[in-house]
């Protein structure tokens, strides 16, 4: 709900400050006056363009400021965190500023957003009717989400939604199989040789890296093995041993008549002994070691060279060769078992897209049958507005299918008896499409909930019982909603449960609109003004009292 609007140097405003209730919001005053612009202040602060002749002559800056109360499941929460925005305990602020040298500025709960962002949260917030409303019942791209809110079938639209998720889901789940199996079955010639090759060979994890190891040891064996084979039979066949064994026995005989003198040649000689024979063990370890199988280099070098040949073929590490075989056999498992897994896919993709269709069904009976009660509604609600022989009807058409079924909706209307049908916007003149528009919104009240609605001079080119008729709706529109009304009508500021009158006036330099709350004898007097003129006399206030009793 609107609660209050204040504007600075706008147009002809210089400084106006209003609050506004629930209920129907009536704004008269004398053609001229300046009625449209407190409207097109509220659309600046909404987002809407900017007028070359916004600002009030001779101003340098000004402005609009707007507050809202919201309640907290209002639509318009979801709005604002999808922009990143947070609002106050119940209330939305929007500020927006205009400069004479600069482009306007635009806050929401005083931080700074765009026009853009402003206009979608407006879209949420107030909802603007008049003889040439370009959006909202007279777009058909609205119309199907009309008719569902006024068919209630939240239900029906969820499982629809659901449904074509999971149809989407299945779809795109098939086509994904298909292309794969597409690719694949390209390569399959490729894929079988590369496989089978792959299977032969059999390369093992850290296979490579071992041969490598085992062939660089072997080639060094090759290179040492005669020099490591000439010592070992150098220290077991040139008796370098038992030459020293000798020397030792006959120094060991004669120590003991050497008084010492031996004790240290006969120590060498025996640590020497010692060390010979490690070195000889050391030796014949070695050789052991590096005696290898000239066939068993052969064998290693082939495989080794098989291994990297077919690495750089596949383009991949030698290490990598394992996992390259497993995903090609996968690959190659896919095609093989391809037209299986695809009659799978196929099958669910037909069992999802029937369960869609049911749903569709469901949801398109149901709207059917809300569309024959809307026509019924709406021509229930326009005999009293003096259109008894125009024929209002809801066409469904086949069309695209989505997530809200395939049906497209537009409303059609034909106002003389044998007139064809066409857009309401498009046969209907002024008055008549004012009397649409209000037959239709309050038919449609449901999705009011939340919105402030303003109909801009919605009651021109009707009076007497029709303009009464109008006024009636209006106030059964506005049961526990807020409404604001642009009128010239009597009949209709009568029904008002807020009344503002809007004036004009000038100290011959400045021009300048005022607007000031009218209740109790200036309420009579106003609608007495809109009776009788400038003059009111005393059969128009009693006029005026009568219409404000009848309205109760």
């Amino acid at each position: 709900m609107l609660k209050a609007l204040s504007i600075r140097n706008i147009v002809l405003i210089e400084a106006l400050d209003l609050d506004f209730g629930t209920g129907l919001n009536v704004l008269t005053g004398e053609t001229g006056a300046g009625k449209s612009i407190l409207l097109d202040a509220l659309g600046f602060a909404l987002g809407r363009k900017v007028r070359r002749d916004l600002l009030m002559a001779g101003a340098s800056d000004g402005g609009v400021t707007a507050e809202f109360a919201v309640a907290p499941d209002h639509a318009v929460h979801a709005m604002l965190d999808e922009l990143g925005l947070a609002a106050e305990e119940g209330d939305i602020v929007i500020r927006r500023l205009a400069s004479a040298n600069g482009p306007a500025r635009a806050f929401l709960n005083d931080q700074r957003v765009s026009a853009e962002a402003l206009r979608r949260v407006g879209e949420l917030l107030v909802e603007v009717h008049g003889q040439h409303d370009d959006r909202g019942l007279l777009d058909p791209r609205a119309h199907r989400g009309l008719l569902d809110a006024f068919a209630g079938i939240e239900a029906e639209l969820a499982e629809t939604r659901e449904r074509w998720r999971a149809a989407e889901a299945a779809r795109r789940a098939l086509d994904a199989a298909r292309d794969r199996l597409a690719r694949a079955a390209s390569d399959a010639d490729f894929l079988r040789h590369a496989v089978a090759e792959l299977e032969k060979l059999a390369p093992q994890p850290g296979e490579e890296e071992a041969l490598d190891a085992e062939r660089r040891l072997m080639q060094v064996a090759v290179r040492i093995g005669e020099e490591v084979a000439k010592a070992a039979q150098a220290l077991s066949t040139e008796g370098a041993e038992g030459l020293m064994a000798g020397a030792l026995s006959h120094l060991t005989h004669a120590a003991a008549r050497a008084e010492g003198r031996l004790e240290a040649a006969i120590e060498t000689l025996d640590r020497a002994m010692v060390e010979l024979g490690e070195a000889q063990r050391s030796v014949d370890d070695a050789l052991e070691a590096l005696a290898f199988d000239p066939q068993r280099l052969e064998v290693v070098e082939e495989r080794l060279f098989a291994i990297r040949g077919l690495a750089r073929k596949h383009n991949v590490l030698p290490s990598e060769l394992p996992d390259l075989a497993l995903d090609l056999a996968r690959r190659l498992d896919e095609i093989d078992a391809g037209e299986e897994r695809i009659s799978a896919l196929e099958a669910e993709a037909g069992t999802a897209a029937r369960a869609y269709d049911d749903a569709a069904a469901a949801l398109s009976a149901a709207r059917h049958a809300a569309a024959a009660r809307l026509d019924a509604r709406v021509t229930e609600e326009l005999a009293p507005l003096r259109m008894e022989a125009a024929r209002f009807r809801t066409v469904l058409t086949p069309g695209r299918r989505g997530p809200e079924g395939s049906d497209e909706v537009s409303f059609t209307a034909a106002i003389n008896p044998g007139a064809p049908e066409g857009a309401i916007d498009r046969i209907a003149s002024g008055g008549e499409l004012s009397r649409f528009l209000l037959a239709l919104k309050v038919c449609l009240a449901a999705r009011t909930s939340g919105l402030s609605l303003v109909f801009d001079e919605i009651d021109r080119g009707v009076g007497g019982a029709t303009a009464d008729a109008v006024g009636r709706r209006l106030a059964r529109l506005s049961e526990g909603a807020q409404v604001l009304v642009v009128t010239h009508s009597p009949q209709v500021a009568a029904q008002g449960r807020h009344h503002y009158r809007i004036s004009k006036s000038t100290d011959g330099h400045v021009t300048r609109t005022d607007v000031i709350p009218v209740a109790a004898a200036a309420r009579i007097d106003e609608i007495a003004r809109m009776l009788a003129g400038d003059v009111i006399t005393p059969e128009a206030r009693d006029a005026a009292r009568v219409l404000m009793e009848k309205a109760g």
